[in-house]
This record gives structure tokens, sequence and C-alpha cells, in this order.
């Protein structure tokens, strides 16, 4: 069975921590797609375009044409929007990961190794809302080695070190469409506190919904 390490961050690491993320960021363009489409204004304004373009063309041809390439669009659209978050990430904080996580005492990132191949990431620094927290940030597995335990590895090793530090809870942010992360973060014993639409027009339209979760220190047991 492989063995799982669990390090600090170093410099080296600074390319394959990127590529992680950006692989990891990238799967979720299918599933948010998707979750466009099962939207009902989505699904209004699709069948109210194809019912006005068949009545005047008298012709399926045409609104199946013109719905295919808005379809299209939309997906285009999903790809935009994440590739500006990545592209905006790898700008701030994992452009220089050593100077934003690893020179405060209270902030740190780890990398996941697998019999010398960095797999994995997570991070942690003092949460901006929420005085008192450590927030977890930049988890990410790479597909391959999902499955093994790393991402419980990674999260238990946050909550050690925020508990290290003394502070009372870590607190982390999540989408609608991570399912998969939604589905770890509560084994682990997190609790989903909050709801909320990313206030830009895009993800308002899109109903693009974050999700708060906590992990309160206090009554924390280590999860398996």
């Amino acid at each position: 069975m492989a063995t799982i390490q669990i390090r600090k961050y170093q410099d080296d690491d600074a390319e394959t921590a990127k590529e992680i993320f950006t692989l990891g960021m990238s799967e979720h363009v299918p599933s948010s797609f998707v979750h466009v489409l099962k939207q009902p204004l989505t699904q209004m304004v699709l069948m109210c375009m194809f019912c006005a373009l068949m009545t005047s063309s008298k012709s399926f041809l045409l609104p199946i044409l013109a719905i295919t390439l808005i379809l299209a669009a939309a997906r285009q659209f999903v790809i935009y929007m994440f590739n500006r978050y990545i592209e905006t990430s790898l700008k701030k904080d994992l452009n220089n990961i050593s100077e934003t996580y690893l020179k405060d005492k209270d902030s740190c990132f780890w990398v996941a190794e697998v019999d010398g191949r960095v797999v994995g990431t997570v991070a942690c620094l003092p949460a901006e809302k929420a005085p008192g927290c450590l927030e977890l940030k930049r988890m990410s597995v790479h597909r391959s080695h999902r499955g093994m335990g790393i991402a419980k590895a990674l999260c238990r090793t946050v909550g050690d070190f925020t508990r290290d530090r003394g502070y009372a809870a870590v607190v982390l942010y999540t989408s609608v469409v991570q399912t998969d992360a939604q589905k770890l973060y509560e084994h682990m014993g997190y609790d989903k506190i909050r709801e909320f639409i990313i206030p830009e027009l895009p993800f308002r339209i899109m109903n693009f919904t974050m999700f708060e979760y906590r992990l309160d220190l206090q009554r924390d047991g280590k999860s398996d």
C-alpha cells in the first residue's frame, strides 16, 4: 500500500501545486453546465425561444439549430467563468505560495506526497469574515489518487494546526457543484452554516450557490 506523507510546501512544489489546483477546478465545468441547464429560468428561456422560432419559421430545423448554438455558447460561458477564477487565483495567492501562506505563524500550505510525487494540496490562514477561526483553502487531490484517504488526511492536518494555534474553529467555502467535497467535509464533522449566491450578475443568473462550512474544534473528535 502506498505511503501518504503530508509535509509543508516547498518552493520546488510550485508548478505541481498550481497544476493540481487548475485540473481540480476545471473538472467542475461539466457539472456547472448541467447546473445551469437545470435552472427554471434557463429552461423557460430555451422553451420560449424554441416555440417562438418554430412558430415563426414553421420548421424544426431552425429552432433546433438555434438552441444548439445557445447551449454551446452557455457552455463556453461557464468555461470562461472558471478560467477567469483560475487565472485570478494563479495571479494572487498561488503566484507566491510561500509569501502568502508560510510567513505568518497562523497560516500554512501543505502538500500530500505518494511515492515521492505531490498529489494533493491544502492551505489555511486567518479567516477574514470569521474572527477567531482559520479558513481552509486550496484543498485539491489529483484524480489519479482519490479514494486513498488523502483528502481526509489533509483535512485533519488543517484541524490539528488550527487547534494547536488556539483557534476556535475551521471554516471553509465550497460550491453547489462540488458535491464530493461537501460529502467529505460533512464526514469530517463540518456543519453547513450558511448558503449564499455570489453577488456578481453572472453567478446570480446561474443561481450559483456557495456553502459555508464550520468545524467547531471544542467539540471535534478526530475523524477516521
